[in-house]
């Protein structure tokens, strides 16, 4: 087991996209306008890829055109103090149209109502993959 120099134990890849798979909501950070924006999206899994759900036109549309973005996900136990974080980078692409839509188990869900006709499913690629787990595990601090 490995951890940082703030006492976090590292995460390898494998346990990086296994915790991915099993959260429903992330944020994603895109440049809109020359500024950076994160949003909340829906996300699924698949393939190794993020996929998420956005309307025509919206600021995540217009930003997510082939640009290299973030995508983060975390699950925090605010009592306890212990948790994960994971952070991918990656580009993001319109898979609206493509072929691998036939292999997805069900789409993302909507964050936010829409017309059914107006939505796209936009990819991004794991190609940067890390994470954090915050622990209380007394080993850790013996190991400091």
């Amino acid at each position: 087991m490995q951890f940082d120099r703030n006492g976090l134990q590292v995460l390898d890849r494998a346990e990086c996209l296994r915790l991915l798979g099993t959260a429903t909501l992330g944020r994603v950070a895109v440049t809109a306008d020359a500024l950076p924006v994160i949003l909340p999206v829906n996300f699924i899994m698949a393939d190794d890829q993020i996929v998420i759900r956005t309307g025509r036109g919206t600021k995540l549309d217009a930003a997510t055109r082939n640009s290299v973005v973030a995508f983060e996900v975390d699950q925090i136990d605010p009592m306890y103090h212990t948790g994960w974080s994971v952070l991918v980078t990656g580009v993001a692409r319109d898979m609206t149209a493509q072929p691998e839509l036939l292999h997805l188990a069900h789409e993302p869900a909507r964050w936010a109502p829409e017309k059914a006709s107006d939505g796209r499913l936009i990819a991004i690629s794991a190609d940067l993959v890390s994470g954090r787990r915050i622990t209380t595990d007394m080993r850790v601090a013996v190991a400091q």
